[in-house]
């Protein structure tokens, strides 16, 4: 046999480092997220979004605004899409826009915000201050914030989605308030999405609005599925029950959220945070089995008798 060189021996060697490496990585990839359809379109949107309320708020701070950044390369690395903020989140916009320059706009980006302004005529220039702010050429859904003169936006919002400058239209509300109203515009107006606040304790939209957003082919967005924290911190004191394995609940923020996306007629929650070791957590949630009714009705209950 030949000699075998030096280099080419170095070479084997380093190309077996590499490969032990890579394997380990690639065994630690995230699998996909579970994604939902979008019932006016068909298209998927994986069950656990990013919020921007409070946490993106961070104004000029440049540290903060880079720790933003990593929570959204964290978000996008796990297959995370939709980001959803308002002008009513102080410097989240800008914040936002910040980190998908500095990310490299992600094309798997589905940008939800929001317009929240009394005078009808005032909406289309805060929506495209708001694009501005973001970066974007277009939003793909644009929502009335809690439902702030609903009637003199939702026509400018559906002549701009005939236009093909937003893909979907939806309205919010939040922490239980004008559920009437909400029903109201969701049994009335073709709207795409609607946004509500839903949690293992705040389940009052079980009992109207998720069947009328069934039955309507209506996507619908869950904001506050933690409380704002506070459900996460009163629960966390307490042992996780074995039985949460079964559906790969490793840890309280998994086992929260997927009650929530659970219901057949959630798209997805939108968890805020500031931190990418919980947005990582977060999006866990969306891999592995979803708990069906019998275990949807005893997750309820073990957090009741807490």
């Amino acid at each position: 046999m030949p000699p075998v060189s030096r280099r080419t021996v170095i070479g084997a060697m380093a190309a077996s480092a590499v490969a032990a490496v890579f394997r380990p990585l690639a065994a630690l990839a995230l699998p996909a997220p579970i994604t939902k359809p979008i019932p006016s379109s068909g298209e998927g949107l994986p069950v656990v979004g990013l919020g921007s309320w409070v946490t993106f708020n961070v104004g000029n701070d440049a540290e903060l605004r880079d720790e933003c950044a990593e929570v959204m390369r964290a978000f996008f690395a796990a297959g995370g899409r939709l980001i959803d903020s308002s002008p009513m989140y102080g410097s989240s916009q800008a914040v936002i826009g910040y980190g998908l320059a500095k990310l490299g706009r992600p094309s798997s980006l589905f940008s939800a915000d929001k317009v929240w302004i009394e005078s009808g005529s005032e909406g289309p220039g805060q929506i495209e201050q708001s694009r501005g702010r973001w970066g974007v050429p277009r939003f793909d859904l644009l929502q009335v914030h809690n439902l702030l003169a609903w009637e003199a936006h939702l026509p400018t919002l559906f002549a701009m989605k005939a236009a093909g400058r937003v893909r979907y239209v939806g309205i919010t509300t939040s922490e239980g308030r004008r559920h009437d109203e909400m029903e109201k515009v969701m049994a009335s107006q073709p709207i795409d999405f609607a946004q509500m606040t839903y949690n293992m304790l705040d389940r009052e939209v079980e009992q109207r609005l998720l069947p009328l957003a069934q039955e309507r082919r209506i996507a619908v967005i869950c904001n506050r599925p933690f409380r704002r924290g506070a459900l996460i911190r009163s629960v966390e004191r307490h042992p996780l029950p074995a039985w949460a394995a079964e559906m790969g609940a490793a840890n309280w923020a998994q086992f929260l959220l997927k009650f929530i996306v659970s219901h057949p007629a959630v798209t997805c929650a939108i968890p805020a945070t500031s931190q990418v070791a919980h947005v990582r957590e977060n999006l866990g949630a969306a891999t592995g089995p979803l708990p069906d009714a019998a275990m949807r009705r005893r997750m309820v209950a073990y957090v009741e008798g807490l």
